[in-house]
């Protein structure tokens, strides 16, 4: 569905937040300082942040993203629960806080709310092709497509930004996983199954086109 960011230096709450994420469909990035943050946030849909951070604060990453007109939606964890902090935050802004200790599942709530605000669809229709996020499935001209769980993400990725050129390290890091240890080759692999069961040829694609020195775009109708 989205990809999601999440910067905490507690590992416990890292694992059980990429946990819930994962279970409804997200992938996820992860970071436990600012620094590494940073790598991330432009990669993410949505990110949640604590405010106390080693290095850089979680206050500073805001104000760089926003700065630099990131619009993603970007979820604060706080121990303060002062309601200065919080309209501090909300000017510099923070689109939402969760105060320490919390519920995962209220994070859960508050992420699709956030989502839902910015118009992330759960559905995405381009010509005879449809792709249904909830139930992970996809069809073309009204036939089901049997898809492998990494084609479907694969197409996900690149249907839902068409005209938006991936590299095949960003494909990887989007679909596969920053830990992925193979080589960028498998996206070729994988963009060659894709096009066969989408009925694609590279020489004139309906839908993947091959970019040239870069990697692989969806074509915009």
């Amino acid at each position: 569905m989205s990809q999601v960011l999440i910067v905490d230096d507690d590992p416990a709450i890292l694992e059980i937040l990429q946990a819930y994420l994962v279970a409804e469909g997200h992938t996820v990035l992860s970071a436990s300082d600012g620094f590494g943050a940073r790598e991330g946030l432009p990669r993410a849909d949505l990110a949640i942040i604590d405010w106390m951070l080693p290095g850089v604060s979680g206050m500073d990453l805001v104000r760089e993203a926003r700065a630099a007109d990131m619009q993603l939606p970007i979820l604060m964890l706080t121990a303060r629960g002062e309601e200065e902090d919080k309209l501090r935050g909300l000017d510099f802004g923070v689109d939402d806080y969760v105060v320490k200790p919390f519920s995962p599942r209220e994070v859960m709530a508050r992420v699709r709310a956030l989502l839902r605000r910015v118009g992330v669809r759960e559905e995405v229709s381009i010509g005879d092709l449809s792709i249904d996020l909830r139930s992970h499935t996809a069809s073309l001209s009204g036939l089901p497509l049997e898809l492998s769980k990494l084609e479907f993400d694969l197409l996900t990725a690149l249907a839902q930004h068409p005209g938006m050129a991936w590299t095949r390290e960003r494909l990887l890091e989007r679909v596969w996983g920053s830990d992925f240890l193979g080589t960028e080759r498998v996206v070729d692999v994988h963009i060659t199954g894709l096009r066969k069961k989408l009925g694609d040829t590279s020489d004139n694609p309906q839908f993947i086109e091959t970019v040239r020195g870069v990697g692989y775009r969806f074509r915009e109708e």
